[in-house]
């Protein structure tokens, strides 16, 4: 791997037999493993926060929906869909 670092973590005995075993199957060494399940986490993580993040902006800009608005929507929506359900 270029330019990598290593990192170091301590984990229990049962995470490290289920990590060995998964890694096994699927043909990696558990450092391998690791540093794959590490790099998606990381991943999802970030694209979370910039979700949240996204959310934060839209507040301070004004880009909002009343709460009754939304509430409104969401009845029309369920008694369109009961009736739909009776037919």
């Amino acid at each position: 791997m270029e330019n990598s670092v290593v990192v170091t973590t301590r984990l229990d005995r049962e995470t490290t037999d289920l990590v060995d075993r998964v890694a096994s199957v699927g043909g990696h060494s558990r450092s391998r493993f690791v540093a794959m399940a590490v790099t998606e986490a990381a991943k999802r993580e970030a694209a979370f926060l910039a979700f949240v993040q996204e959310g934060i902006d839209d507040l301070d800009a004004g880009r909002t929906v009343p709460h009754e608005t939304v509430m409104a929507e969401l009845d029309a929506m369920i008694a369109k869909h009961e009736a739909r359900c009776r037919d």
